[in-house]
């Protein structure tokens, strides 16, 4: 998934990772124009998976 496609649908997103891991809190989720990356690697420390593991999480999302 692309950043564009990222920001299209962060809302469901949102709300779908929120109900996957209820360890990410409203702050952690908090997006920012621009801020894609920072918030890619709170992701990756929070629920200790990697850039890869990520971007397919969100994809099967």
């Amino acid at each position: 998934m692309n950043t564009t496609e990222m920001n299209g649908n962060w809302n469901e997103l949102k709300g779908k990772l929120k109900q996957r891991f209820a360890i990410l809190t409203d702050n952690d989720l908090l997006l920012v124009e621009g801020k894609n990356e920072e918030l890619m690697g709170r992701l990756q420390t929070r629920l200790g998976k990697t850039k890869e593991e990520l971007d397919k999480l969100i994809s099967e999302l």
